[in-house]
């Protein structure tokens, strides 16, 4: 309540004709809160709370300036006070497109489509040097959120000496073909609930959510988006938006393989990448933070994990080893 009382007389002080009321807005997997403010006349606005203690806002502001020069749609900064940690931006509306599909699932292919479109506008703004890299040290350093918190902590499971040599021998497959992919400036989750849909089809998605965005692995924007931990699409349709992608980016000159096969399986093996990851934070967010909402988003990330690892034969050992460790029974069947 003390912060909130900040951002008012705040306001206050950016806006001392005007009456406006604060209402929270969204708050995220981080310490970061927003509130949207009603201004009499009519006019919203969204004020990032991202308490210093916690956060730093001068990555947002950098990627924020970014990917508006890429020409994607994201907020308007309207005033800072960073050594408090408030940002007032531009309100880029409530209805995420994980509402909008929620509501009406016949959006899905527009709203797919300009995503990846928007996504093209980013990668072809990329150059090394600008954002951090997405390196095998903090790569590897997310998938060790697995044993940690997901294995460890969720399901109370401590590994045998074979169990942790399979893991570390799929870790480092996994991590060779990751960073073997072409290297473009990556969101990092870009996905349904950081998505907005806008009134204009010409500035949809509106994206927010930004701040730790990398230069990194081409493919895995399109896993956050296209293998979402919190809405399932059947497989045949995000091949088709993939593939769509795919023929958009290599005609703009997005430095996508020119093989499609080649593309597909680089998307699969970093999707493996961050199924993992994303278990071990949501085992994290719940156990660490409190946040059990993100447990009943666990079954789809982990059917997606599955899903892929049952496709390679080089990741058979790791989904047994998930098998073991969930005590499913095993399934007599045959591997060609």
């Amino acid at each position: 309540m003390e912060r909130q009382q900040l951002i008012s007389r705040w306001l206050e002080q950016l806006y001392p004709q005007q009456r406006f009321e604060l209402d929270p807005a969204s708050s995220d997997a981080s310490f970061r809160r927003y509130f949207r403010v009603s201004f009499d006349d009519g006019r919203t606005a969204i004020v990032m709370d991202a308490p210093p203690s916690h956060e730093d806002c001068t990555p947002w502001l950098r990627i924020r300036a970014l990917f508006a020069q890429a020409g994607v749609h994201v907020p308007e900064l309207l005033a800072e006070d960073l050594e408090r940690g408030f940002l007032l931006i531009s309100d880029l509306g409530s209805t995420t497109y994980l509402a909008a599909l929620q509501a009406d699932p016949g959006q899905a292919r527009p709203l797919y489509e300009a995503a990846g479109r928007a996504l093209v506008h980013i990668q072809l703004a990329s150059r090394p040097g600008v954002l951090p890299d997405y390196d095998h040290a903090l790569l590897e350093r997310e998938l060790m959120l697995f044993p940690d918190w997901y294995l460890a902590r969720h399901l109370g499971v401590e590994l045998s000496p074979d169990q942790c040599n399979v893991m570390q021998q799929t870790f480092a497959r996994i991590l060779q073909v990751n960073l073997a992919e072409p290297r473009v400036f990556v969101h990092r989750d870009y996905h349904s609930r950081n998505l907005m849909r806008q009134t204009t089809a010409e500035t949809n998605p509106g994206i927010i959510d930004f701040q730790d965005a990398v230069y990194g692995p081409l493919s895995y924007d399109l896993v956050s988006l296209f293998k979402d931990a919190y809405i399932e699409w059947d497989e045949e349709q995000t091949l088709d938006w993939l593939i769509r992608y795919w023929e958009a980016a290599r005609r703009a000159g997005v430095p996508v393989r020119s093989d499609f096969g080649e593309f597909h399986r680089d998307y699969e093996w970093m999707g493996v990448q961050r199924h993992i990851k994303v278990l071990g934070i949501f085992a994290r967010l719940y156990h660490r933070d409190g946040k059990e909402n993100y447990l009943k988003d666990m079954p789809l990330v982990m059917k997606h994990l599955r899903t892929a690892c049952d496709r390679y034969r080089e990741l058979g050992p790791f989904l047994k080893l998930l098998d073991e460790v969930e005590a499913r029974p095993l399934e007599v069947g045959y591997t060609f």
